[in-house]
């Protein structure tokens, strides 16, 4: 199956680069570049893609509200894409906004050719991007930094006690494999656990999981 694409930054150069590579990768294809975030929500209406990569600051409309807009319930396309915001600074204030916005992740324009092609294609898979730890470190400084949005625990109310503790160590940063071990459970036995976690939570992935343990109190920042 190949992974279409969309680009959007309002670099010419860095959308002709990200272009050259990823074309040049099997299973991959760029279906079209947009310079503005105004233009990449049309154009993803249009063309479909399985993944955008997203500009965070961009004239016209921002990645973040551009992410909104495509990821939202009205918002006429024929599959929802998974978006990856692109940001110049390792933790750059809009980062965890373009979380909440729906993002399966985030990744520096200075990333490795060989790092960009494999956040492309995890993002695809339907996986967040960040490996558990690092996105445990980043999420934990935004809620350090930002007021809690008003979430309570009843949100969790569908979960089992097994899920809750399952929602808690990935909140935590633990892998799948870490979660088997300290549950003493199978490591498929997690996957299922993790899948109910994010289908009645309605989370897109790891990363939203993450953020939804915070921001319920159910996992505290540390220090």
């Amino acid at each position: 199956m190949t992974i279409e694409v969309l680009i959007a930054d309002d670099q010419a150069m860095v959308r002709a680069g990200f272009a050259a590579l990823l074309d040049a990768h099997d299973g991959i294809r760029v279906t079209g570049q947009a310079a503005s975030g105004a233009e990449a929500v049309a154009l993803s209406a249009r063309v479909d893609p399985d993944v955008i990569l997203m500009d965070v600051r961009m004239p016209e409309l921002d990645g973040i509200e551009a992410t909104r807009r495509i990821l939202g319930p009205s918002y006429p396309a024929a599959k929802v894409p998974r978006i990856l915001m692109l940001t110049t600074f390792d933790v750059d204030d809009y980062v965890y906004d373009a979380l909440e916005a729906g993002a399966s992740g985030f990744l520096l324009k200075d990333a490795l050719p060989e790092e960009l092609v494999h956040a492309v294609r995890v993002v695809a898979a339907g996986e967040a991007l960040l490996s558990p730890s690092v996105t445990r470190r980043v999420i934990e400084q935004f809620s350090m930094r930002r007021p809690r949005p008003p979430r309570t625990a009843s949100s969790l109310a569908a979960l089992t006690d097994r899920e809750r503790e399952v929602l808690v160590l990935i909140g935590k940063g633990r892998s799948n494999t870490e979660i088997a071990g300290d549950l003493f459970i199978a490591e498929q036995t997690v996957k299922t656990h993790v899948g109910k976690v994010l289908a009645k939570l309605g989370l897109r992935d790891r990363v939203h999981a993450v953020i939804l343990a915070y921001d319920t109190g159910l996992v505290e920042p540390a220090g």
